[in-house]
């Protein structure tokens, strides 16, 4: 039986058009706004849900996410609890796959024989844990594909092909683009050159690739999707959630259509491609 990743790209290859990806971060800014706000990702256009754990040194993330995940952690936001929140939403959706985003540290603080339990048993599909590299795969990388988790990996721009069979070694579910080099949601990318950078991964993996950071509209979304198998959008959702809160940080009674309303934008410039392509 294929995984929930393998069967959403399945199903987007054969609607002829790229994956949407999704990142919001864990209990931002409280857990029940978050958990109003994964639910709602897929009824708005997204196709695989990521699920940001706040850390206290997210040296990957640009200035939003960061700011999301000091407000995560200060309304208490624990790896504990967004593995519950993952369980929460899994009552409701049996079907969109559910990536953890994140950091080693607290995993190895939690345990990694209980964490990769506990996300089989929340309902999680994969991991994309930004700060273990090829070398360390015996930490979390084997054990959690032995758990039947997909680890994704990330290539960035400077992933040359020397470089780029150790990157896919061992990675499953999809291999994950970066398209700038920096800081996540900084500047936005150039499309030709990500276009050129996918064939050229395609051509060392049977994985869908798909692309993220520093893509912000439907129209980026649009021009990404032109050339690769899925578009991942993070920051500009980051954004657009805090744009609602009040000015104490409180969610307000549209923020999770603030959010959501960017998803429809960006899933029809995924699928605005697949019909012009």
């Amino acid at each position: 039986m294929p995984s929930r990743i393998d069967a959403t790209f399945a199903r987007c290859r054969a609607e002829g058009r790229a994956a949407l990806v999704t990142y919001v971060m864990a209990g931002d800014p409280d857990p029940e706004t978050s958990l109003a706000v994964l639910q709602a990702l897929p009824r708005a256009g997204a196709d695989i849900l990521e699920f940001g754990l706040p850390f206290t040194d997210p040296m990957a993330d640009g200035p939003a996410i960061q700011a999301a995940g000091l407000r995560a952690l200060k309304a208490g936001q624990t790896l504990q609890k967004t593995l519950d929140l993952i369980r929460r939403f899994r009552a409701g959706d049996s079907d969109t796959p559910v990536i953890l985003m994140g950091y080693f540290n607290p995993i190895h603080t939690y345990g990694v024989a209980a964490f990769l339990d506990a996300a089989v048993e929340a309902g999680i599909d994969g991991l994309i844990v930004v700060d273990l590299p090829p070398e360390e795969d015996s930490e979390l990388c084997l054990p959690a594909l032995e758990k039947g988790l997909a680890f994704i990996r990330l290539a960035t721009p400077t992933t040359d092909d020397a470089r780029l069979p150790a990157v896919l070694a061992n990675t499953a579910g999809f291999v994950y683009y970066v398209s700038i080099t920096g800081i996540t949601g900084t500047a936005t990318p150039d499309f030709g050159k990500v276009a050129q950078a996918v064939e050229r991964i395609g051509r060392h993996t049977d994985l869908p690739v798909v692309v993220g950071f520093g893509v912000k509209s439907g129209a980026h979304a649009e021009a990404i999707a032109r050339g690769a198998d899925g578009v991942v959008v993070g920051s500009a959702l980051v954004d657009a959630l805090h744009r609602s809160l009040d000015g104490e940080g409180r969610a307000q009674a549209g923020t999770v259509a603030a959010v959501s309303d960017l998803v429809r934008e960006l899933a029809a410039g995924a699928r605005a491609a697949a019909r012009t392509a």
